[in-house]
């Protein structure tokens, strides 16, 4: 777990991460959005990209931002190659920013930065999952990554449970005027003009309908699902191989949870360290308690000829 100390002020601190896996738009074919979440007031930036964009063309992207934002005191991101690039690093060695990087198999940050991650996921998810488009009377083409700023417009302007106040309003001391249905009050327009407006009133109608399905759905998961981990210094547990892109597993004999292992630290309440052996060594100790379930000992008198060790698997380098 990393400490981070609260901002006092916006876009001070920043979790950044990729969404990736989205239909291809534009005359580039983006297929991913970077992510930047002012952690002060939650509001998100979503920059349209490539998901195998390079350590410098991500750079270009950030300075987008730092124009709107002012340079930032401190970056939480996982530790994708671009992150960890000799670029970006020296870069933000230049601007006095701060890098604090996850584990390597992505543990949570805290219950609040990791709902809200989540939650922008689906959202965009959502937003860009029927490969949205509008064409207008022209036939020109308006994508989801051209469209995608209403996303974040929507976000900006709804108002927050947390502090019964809109994102915009805690940064501005204003909400953003938004495109409203004033179509029908209008008799003489020009038809191109007439068209771009359908195509805003109806790009808000999907934003808003994206943004408040993702808040039902994860406020459904949330309540449901999330438990708070109870593990202490000194258990024995089992991890999750899902993360060993590089391991070979026996077919029908492993289920892909390996150990035992024991914890010698707590990093929070999201994150354990254990102490990992052999061809283990060279993996990284720190593992989210998503990935992590207790170790249960084969009952002898029930099961006596199975071991009480379960299977364990070492990585195998692939050529």
């Amino acid at each position: 777990m990393i400490h981070i100390q609260e901002p006092k002020s916006p876009w001070e601190v920043v979790h950044m991460y990729w969404v990736t896996a989205l239909p291809p738009s534009g005359d580039r074919s983006y297929n991913a959005c970077l992510v930047i979440v002012d952690r002060y007031r939650k509001t998100p930036i979503f920059l349209p990209c490539l998901k195998d964009e390079t350590a410098i063309n991500t750079a270009l992207l950030l300075w987008r931002v730092i124009f709107r934002t002012g340079l930032l005191n401190n970056i939480i991101s996982d530790r994708d190659n671009k992150f960890t690039s000799a670029l970006w690093t020296n870069l933000h060695r230049l601007f006095g920013t701060k890098l604090s990087f996850l584990t390597a198999y992505h543990p949570k940050t805290d219950g609040l930065a990791e709902r809200m991650i989540q939650t922008l996921k689906d959202m965009i998810g959502r937003f860009c999952a029927y490969v949205l488009e509008f064409k207008d009377s022209r036939g020109f083409t308006h994508y989801w990554c051209t469209l995608i700023p209403a996303l974040e417009l929507s976000y900006e302007t709804s108002v927050r449970s947390s502090t019964v106040q809109t994102p915009a309003m805690l940064e501005k001391g204003w909400n953003p005027r938004i495109p409203e249905e004033t179509l029908k009050y209008l008799i003489d327009i020009n038809p191109t003009a007439s068209s771009f407006k359908i195509m805003l009133d109806k790009v808000k109608h999907h934003s808003k309908k994206s943004m408040n399905d993702t808040f039902d759905y994860a406020k459904q998961k949330w309540d449901k699902s999330h438990k708070v981990p109870d593990f202490n210094v000194g258990d024995l547990v089992l991890f999750s191989t899902l993360n060993f892109n590089n391991i070979k597993f026996p077919t029908k004999l492993t289920d892909f949870h390996v150990g035992p292992f024991v914890i010698v630290a707590l990093d929070g309440t999201n994150a354990v360290q254990v102490e990992l052996s052999g061809e283990l060594e060279n993996k990284h100790p720190t593992f989210p308690v998503s990935l992590i379930k207790p170790y249960q000992p084969a009952d002898k008198e029930l099961l006596p000829l199975r071991n009480s060790t379960p299977l364990t698997v070492s990585p195998v380098e692939q050529n």
